[in-house]
This record gives C-alpha cells, structure tokens and sequence, in this order.
C-alpha cells in the first residue's frame, strides 16, 4: 500500500471548483495579449476591454480537451519524467538570483559558474528527475539571459528541463534552441524535452506576454506549466481554502487560452502559491500553511485528472541550518505523499531568493529517504515473519538469509553526507561541511555530453542572433568537452 495523504475531501473540491468557474464569469479575468481574447471571443466568452467572462461550459470542454498524462524525454530519446497519476518527480528550484558560496558561507549574486555547477550536480545526483534553469546569471545581460540559461543547462545535461521565459520576447529563441536540440520542431513536438512555467499574476490577470507565451507554447507542442501564485493575505483571500479557489480559477482560465490555441497540447496543473507572512511582509515557502496551499492545489487538478506541479523542497532559512533541514523535510514528504507529479525547489533557501549546491547535496539525501517512503510496507516474503523464525539460526537475524537478501531493499542507505555513525571525539562535523566535501567528488564523476560540432555551432549562431536584436554583442562559447563553457556577452 502506497502512503498518500489528502486536505480536501471531494465536497470541498466541488464546492472550489464551483466558485471558481463563477470568478471566470464574474468578475472574469483580466487578459492582456488581444490574440488570446480573440480566441476566448470566437470561442463564446464576453470580451469587454481586456476584461474577458469565460463560461463554464467553455472552461469544462476545454479542461476536457486537456491531456491527462505526457513525458518528458532526455537527449536519447528516453521518456524520463511522466506527468499525471500519482508519479512523482523532483528538480532543483529555479530562477535565483543569490548563490550562497561553499568557502565563505555567504551569498553573492550568481554567475555562469554557479549554474554549470549546479547543472553538472543535478546531472550526477540520481535523485533529480529533470534539470532547472537554476539562477540567473549576473555576468549575462538581461535580455539574453532566458535563452542563455537554457543555453547552459542543454550543454551540460541530458536529462529533461523545467524552465521559462520572463518576457514574450525571448520564448521563441528558446523553442528554437530547443528545436535544434532535438533535431527539428516535429521532433521536438513528438519527444519534448523541456516544460515551460508560465505564472498568471494575481488576482484574476493574465499578462500579455504570459497570455502570449501560453498561445505560442499549445501550438509549438511543448508542455507549458501553469504556476499560479497566490499570496494568501495579499493577493489572494486570507484563507486557504479562499487561495485555492482562486488558484483554480487562474489556472483554468490559462488551460482555456492555452487549449483554444491548440486542443491536446499538454499542459500541467501547476503552483506556487504561499501566504503572506504578516510580520515580515515576505512569502514564507517553509510555512506549514504554504506547504498545505501547495498540496491543496495539486488536489484539485489531480480531482480533475490533470498533471500536476508545487514549488516545495525550500526554506526561508539564511544558512543551510536546522530550520532548513524542518522545512525542506517536511514539504519534501509531504509534497510526495500528496503525489504531486513535478516538486520544484530544491537548493533554496531565502524564500527562493538563493540557491545552495550543498543544500541541492543534502536534498538530494532527503529525496531519496522520501522515495523509500513512498514505497511502502512491502510483503518480499511469503510469510510475514514466522517463516524466518522457523529458519533463524543460531546467530541470530544478521546471519540470516534474508537479512542478507533483503536489506538493502527494505532499508534506504544514504551517503556519507549523513551522519550515521559513532561519536567520536574530535571528529564532529556539520552537515553543511559534509556536503561541501562531496561536491568534488560528485563533479568527479560527471561527464559532459558529448554533442556534435555542428549542433553546438547552431547553438552559438542562434544566440549571437538572438543577443543581436536586442543589440548586445555575443562571442561564440568555447565547446572544449573537457572544460568549462566560457562566454563573454556585455
């Protein structure tokens, strides 16, 4: 049996979903790019301005029309991640713009070499599914730095990629990096290797480049994940419950854009939502309240069949400390037993502001006791225990057979970043320091794909055209396998 756990019972989902098809009609949602209200138009919604009312039969047909299971593929082809059902999947959490540095133990803004590094340990750490665009990389200007991130992560993995476009400008260099990646915009369509987030802004607003990003995304065939983020207090209704129906509301309203563009493109049922802290005045992501937005979420898209996303795996913590190890501990658990399909978030701490290659190290650990728990209480043998009683020998379990048949199946046994031995006088670390030690040598252990000379070649010329219409002069990477990539942009 498989531990699951659940916030909403279905009354109370059908009472969400009910009050969130009325926010589509009243007061409706705002929509910023004019093709998309052109298709909500010709589609039977009342388009007044930028405001658009969506009925509730348009939003249930098109939430029809949406697939309930697709994957995510790796460079060779392979279907990694699947979205939908009860799988469950992790990749580090993405777009921070603080790294916290492993010598000195205090953050600085990110760079190119932080985001190669955290690449290269996502690729090695067997517990992350897929790869993130993880930081922003402050020696890349701004308008670039979408595609140069993706860039980055596409010559130093194999595995799958969640990213994102910050402006309507940038996505369509991305599907085509992507599309070179995968050998052509069909391939790409048919074996999808990255899902794009896409945040409506609360409350009730779908920006023009969102809105756009949304239509581009159905039609290129490449997953798009709706993160809808309410902030309870702030943008949203103080109460959950009150967040979560708003949360639905957004979301469906961006599967209706998302699915006028092109019925059947895949689309997932993603968030971040969070309260407001009133004390602070910051988006705690430890806060247990947060953690239950986030599930809560999922257990409506889930109730309706669809795939599903949560940011979690995060602290608000400013060191890699016990409160980071609670909160990351409990949402990771959590996150997983609520069979959310993609859980974001991993290596960050500050409320998402910064990201830790020993924290992604020590998450890792904690991904992997989860997926133990996941599994379950098992029946590897044919009787519970009376069969091992009547074949006990006389030095007792650890001698026995199945002891040494089983053990390694029953019991989860981590690195040595966990503390699992003696005390010894003297030679008491941290965890932090643990995890510092083994990044060298995981990085020891990776090995960066090998990919063809002229595949490279069309990755540095897409860039250098992309960097050039917004007047930024690019120098080509050098594509050394054995050495780090190095770019000059200004």
């Amino acid at each position: 049996m498989r531990p699951a756990i659940r916030l909403l019972d279905d009354a109370l989902i059908a009472r969400v979903l009910g009050e969130a098809f009325q926010l589509l009609s009243n007061p409706g949602i705002q929509v910023g790019a004019a093709e998309a209200r052109d298709l909500l138009a010709s589609s039977g919604a009342v388009v007044e301005g930028e405001r658009v009312r969506i009925p509730e039969v348009l939003a249930q047909t098109c939430l029809g029309a949406a697939p309930r299971e697709f994957a995510l593929y790796d460079r060779t082809g392979s279907a990694v991640v699947r979205y939908g059902g009860d799988a469950v999947h992790f990749d580090p959490g993405s777009s921070c713009v603080n790294i916290l540095d492993g010598e000195t133990r205090a953050r600085r803004s990110a760079e190119t070499r932080d985001l190669i590094r955290l690449t290269q340990l996502a690729e090695v750490l067997p517990q992350f599914d897929a790869q993130s665009t993880a930081v922003v990389c402050s020696d890349v200007p701004a308008p670039v730095a979408d595609l140069y991130r993706l860039y980055v992560v596409l010559a130093h993995s194999s595995k799958p990629v969640v990213t994102g476009a910050f402006s309507g400008e940038t996505l369509q260099g991305m599907l085509d990096l992507l599309a070179l990646d995968a050998g052509s915009p069909a391939a790409l369509r048919a074996r999808p290797r990255a899902v794009f987030d896409v945040c409506p802004s609360p409350p009730l607003q779908w920006t023009n480049f969102a809105a756009h990003n949304m239509v581009r995304l159905a039609r290129a065939g490449v997953p798009a994940q709706i993160v809808s983020m309410p902030m309870a207090g702030a943008t949203a209704p103080v109460t959950l419950i009150g967040s979560v129906t708003q949360h639905a509301a957004e979301t469906i309203a961006g599967i209706v854009i998302h699915q006028l563009a092109a019925g059947g493109a895949p689309v997932v049922w993603g968030g971040a939502p969070s309260i407001l802290d009133m004390s602070t005045g910051i988006a705690p992501v430890g806060a247990i309240e947060t953690v239950m937005l986030n599930l809560a979420c999922a257990e409506v898209g889930k109730h309706l069949g669809l795939p599903t996303h949560g940011y979690l795996v995060a602290s608000d913590a400013k060191l890699l400390d016990a409160q980071a190890g609670a909160e990351t501990g409990i949402s990771a658990v959590l996150g997983a037993l609520a069979g959310i399909n993609m859980i974001s978030g991993a290596g960050m701490i500050d409320s998402l502001a910064c990201h830790s290659a020993e924290k992604l190290v020590l998450d890792a650990e904690l991904i992997a006791s989860t997926r133990r728990l996941l599994k379950g209480v098992e029946t590897p043998t044919s009787t519970l225990a009376t069969a091992m009683f009547a074949s006990l020998p006389k030095e007792g379990f650890l001698a026995s057979r199945e002891t040494r048949a089983l053990f390694r199946t029953e019991q989860h046994l981590p690195s040595a970043v966990i503390d699992r031995g003696n005390y010894q006088e003297g030679a008491v670390d941290d965890a932090f320091s643990r995890a510092h030690d083994a990044i060298p040598r995981l990085l020891a252990s990776y090995s960066r794909p090998a990919l063809n000379p002229a595949l490279l070649a069309g990755f540095a010329e897409l860039l250098a055209r992309q960097a050039a219409k917004f007047g930024v002069t690019f120098s080509p990477p050098t594509h050394d396998n054995a050495a780090p990539l190095h770019a000059n942009l200004r």
